[in-house]
C-alpha cells in the first residue's frame, strides 16, 4: 500500500478505460479532428499552441458551446483516463489542467443585453476539481445568463454569505468526490434554506444522480449541456421549508457515521501502527512510502465514512475497485489492500455497517485477484 491515488483528475473518477483518442461525448463529428489537435497541444505542454486551436477552430466556424464541450472537455477528460492508466504523471496532468483552463479563457465572453437570469456556480467545500463546474459556468454565459463562479472549495458559510447578497435564480454546486457528500449536504440544504433552488452536478452524485436525489437535490443534470437545458426549460420550484439533514438520512440515527468519521485519524493512526507490527517489511519503507501509505488509508477511511453517511455500499466498493484498477496500471498487486481493511474492521467490530461494508469491499476486490 504505497501507491498514491489521491490526484484523481477533474473528468476522471472511474476505473481505468482503454480508449486512446480524444472522443466528444455527443459524437460532433467535426470536433473531433481539433480534439485531436488540442491532445497533441497537451501532451506537448504547448500553451500557445491550445490557444491556437481555440481560435482556429472558431474560425472554421464550429461554436463555442462545441469548442468548450466536445474539444476541451473531451481531451480534459481524456487526460485523466491517462493518468489512471498510469500513461500520464500526476505533474503531466496538473499541466494539462492549466493548459485546457487558458484555453476556456480563450472563448469569446459573450455578454447578453437582457441575461435570462443570475445563476451562482461553485464547488461544495474541499472539492478542489474545479474544470467541471467551469464547464457549467462558462455554457451557461454562452447560453445568455449572468453567472457568479465562484470556483473550488467554497464554504458553506461564504456560499450563504453572496447567496444572499446576489440573489441568484438558482444554485450549481458540482463535486467530483464521493467523500465530499457529507459537505455538499449541509451546502444544499444551507442554500435551500436561503430561498434559492439547487442543482447538482458531478460524479460524487452518482452516474444516475441517485445521490443528489437523496440528499434532497431540487435537480441534478449529468453535464454542463444538460444543466443548461434544465435551467432553460423554466424556473425550478422553490425548495421546501428548511429541514435537517437527518430528515433526509433516518440511518444516520445509528450514530455510526458520526462516531467514524470522529475517529477517522485516529483509525489511520492506529491501522499504520498495526501494519508495521504485523508486517515487517513496513518497517523499512522509505518516509515517501510511509506518507503514501498513510495516506491511502486515508483515503479508504474517508470512502468508508461517505459511504456510511448516505448508507450505500457502493460508494465504498467502486473506489476500492477503481484503486485495484490503478495499482494494477502501475504493478501493485491489490492484495496490498486487504491488509488494511482486515485490521479496519478489527478496530471497528461494534459498527455492523461499517463492518458489511468492509466485507463488501474485500469482494470486490477478490474477484480482481
Amino acid at each position: 500500500m504505497s501507491i498514491h491515488t489521491a490526484d484523481v483528475d477533474d473528468q476522471a473518477g472511474g476505473p481505468v478505460a482503454g480508449a486512446r483518442r480524444p472522443s466528444s461525448p455527443h459524437g460532433h463529428e467535426r470536433a473531433a479532428c481539433w480534439a485531436d489537435r488540442l491532445w497533441s497541444a497537451v501532451l506537448a505542454g504547448d500553451t500557445h499552441a491550445a490557444v491556437d486551436v481555440v481560435g482556429d477552430a472558431l474560425g472554421a466556424g464550429l461554436d463555442a458551446e462545441a469548442v468548450l464541450l466536445d474539444v476541451i472537455g473531451a481531451v480534459q477528460h481524456r487526460v485523466g483516463v491517462e493518468w489512471a492508466a498510469n500513461r500520464m504523471s500526476v505533474a503531466g496532468e496538473h499541466t494539462a489542467t492549466a493548459i485546457n483552463d487558458r484555453a476556456i479563457a480563450a472563448l469569446p465572453a459573450g455578454r447578453p443585453d437582457a441575461p435570462l437570469g443570475r445563476i451562482t456556480v461553485a464547488c461544495v467545500d474541499q472539492e478542489w476539481h474545479a474544470l467541471p463546474a467551469r464547464l457549467v459556468a462558462e455554457t451557461l454565459r454562452l447560453r445568455g445568463w449572468q453567472v457568479d463562479y465562484l470556483g473550488a472549495q467554497v464554504p458553506t458559510a461564504h456560499l450563504i454569505g453572496h447567496v444572499h447578497r446576489t440573489g441568484p435564480d438558482a444554485v450549481c454546486l458540482s463535486s467530483s468526490l464521493a467523500t465530499r457528500l457529507p459537505l455538499a449536504h449541509r451546502a444544499i440544504t444551507a442554500v435551500q434554506a436561503a430561498g434559492p433552488p439547487v442543482v447538482t452536478g458531478g460524479l460524487a452524485f452518482g452516474a444516475d444522480g441517485r445521490y443528489a436525489r437523496l440528499l434532497g437535490a431540487d435537480a441534478w443534470a449529468p453535464d454542463a449541456r444538460a444543466a443548461a437545458d434544465r435551467l432553460a426549460a423554466g424556473p425550478l420550484p422553490r425548495p421546501a421549508p428548511a429541514h435537517q439533514v437527518i430528515d433526509d438520512l433516518p440511518h444516520l440515527g445509528d450514530q455510526e457515521y458520526t462516531m467514524v468519521a470522529g475517529s477517522s485519524a485516529r483509525l489511520v493512526r492506529d491501522t499504520f501502527h498495526a501494519l508495521q507490527e504485523r508486517f515487517p517489511f513496513v518497517r523499512d519503507y522509505t518516509d515517501e512510502q510511509r506518507e503514501r501509505t498513510a495516506e491511502d488509508l486515508a483515503h479508504i477511511v474517508d470512502f468508508l465514512t461517505a459511504a456510511l453517511y448516505v448508507d450505500a455500499p457502493e460508494i465504498f466498493t467502486g473506489f476500492l475497485a477503481w484503486t485495484a484498477d490503478v495499482l494494477s496500471a502501475r504493478g501493485v498487486p491489490v492484495q496490498a489492500l486487504m491488509p488494511g481493511l482486515d485490521l479496519l474492521e478489527e478496530q471497528l467490530r461494534d459498527f455492523p455497517r461499517a463492518r458489511d461494508y468492509l466485507d463488501a469491499g474485500r469482494g470486490a476486490l477478490t474477484i480482481r485477484l
